[in-house]
């Protein structure tokens, strides 16, 4: 099958899957669309919401439709690194034996992951940068496809331990649930309170989502794409001669070259999934607030005049 042709099979497959995740996911559409781009980037990503938004089952109906192993992991104050990782045992024989832990599958559902304290929340850095893990010494591969999806309540600080910010560099996107609109929210809830229940096709296999991925990465891009990507990324930087006012004024740190890359794989990927064979600015332009937004850091002087991450964005694009 030429590229060609393996773009347009894959834009009639993306269009089905979507659908397929419609019958359970009512609204949400830009929260859908940006966790199947992660997934298409071989990306993480993180969902932030108040609770009741359908965080968990987006994952779950996600897991289904591509037909991957998914575990869930509920993150609390007193999970151990061992409890996602695995941990080594003494066999009837006297040896050491390792046991997997719920890590080793395809999508993770880290579920309320700033619930839990800072070592267990490192256990993760190494499988979600590195695709492997390493236990006791010995090292162990994560077999592809592999995803991290975790959630986030954005309101509740009561025993919250906030992520470092290199553990969010590792999130392609940060996507923000919205509440849904009046039409949605009567679906939901005639959807949900009836003996209706929806089952969910699998579309894909591992090895479908793994070629999906390397068809991604050979989207071909223009310089000026890129340049205009590494611009971008630039002015979010306060003490960078590209910064504009509103930059100095509000922020105290801007992204690092991983948000460049990133805007870069997602684009290709937001060009893929319509019907385009290589991505412009207008598609850097689409995947630029989740992927900046949890890169920036804001200053007290935002806070205090109520200036959003968001509205520096997009007075940047």
């Amino acid at each position: 099958m030429s590229d060609v042709e393996a773009v347009t099979s894959l834009v009639e497959k993306y269009n089905a899957l979507k659908a397929e995740i419609g019958k359970v996911i009512i609204g949400q559409h830009e929260a859908v669309n940006f966790t199947l781009l992660s997934i298409l980037c071989g990306g993480h990503s993180l969902l932030i919401g108040v609770p009741g938004l359908a965080k968990t089952l987006l994952v779950n109906t996600v897991s289904d439709a591509l037909g991957l192993n998914f575990k869930r992991i509920q993150f609390t104050p007193d999970l151990m690194p061992s409890d996602i990782l695995g941990s080594e045992i003494l066999d009837e024989n006297r040896h050491f034996k390792f046991i997997k832990g719920p890590i080793f599958s395809n999508i993770i559902l880290a579920d309320e992951i700033n619930r839990t304290p800072p070592k267990t929340q490192a256990a993760l850095l190494e499988a979600m940068q590195e695709r492997s893990v390493t236990v006791a010494g010995n090292h162990y591969k994560l077999a592809p496809p592999f995803f991290v999806l975790a959630t986030q309540n954005p309101i509740e600080q009561e025993g919250t331990y906030p992520l470092p910010e290199a553990q969010l560099d590792r999130f392609l996107f940060s996507i923000y649930l919205e509440y849904p609109s009046f039409q949605e929210e009567v679906a939901v809830v005639k959807s949900t309170t009836s003996n209706n229940t929806q089952s969910i096709n699998s579309l894909f296999s591992s090895e479908e989502i793994v070629a999906a991925q390397k068809l991604v990465r050979k989207i071909p891009v223009a310089e000026n794409v890129i340049e205009y990507a590494v611009g971008l990324v630039g002015k979010t930087r306060p003490k960078s001669k590209a910064a504009p006012t509103l930059v100095t004024s509000y922020l105290d740190w801007g992204a690092g070259p991983r948000a460049s890359q990133s805007l870069i794989l997602a684009a290709k990927a937001h060009a893929v999934v319509n019907g385009k064979f290589s991505p412009d600015i207008e598609d850097v332009k689409a995947v630029a607030i989740p992927i900046l937004s949890h890169r920036i850091v804001k200053n007290y002087k935002a806070e205090a005049e109520g200036i959003t991450i968001s509205d520096i964005i997009k007075s940047l694009l």
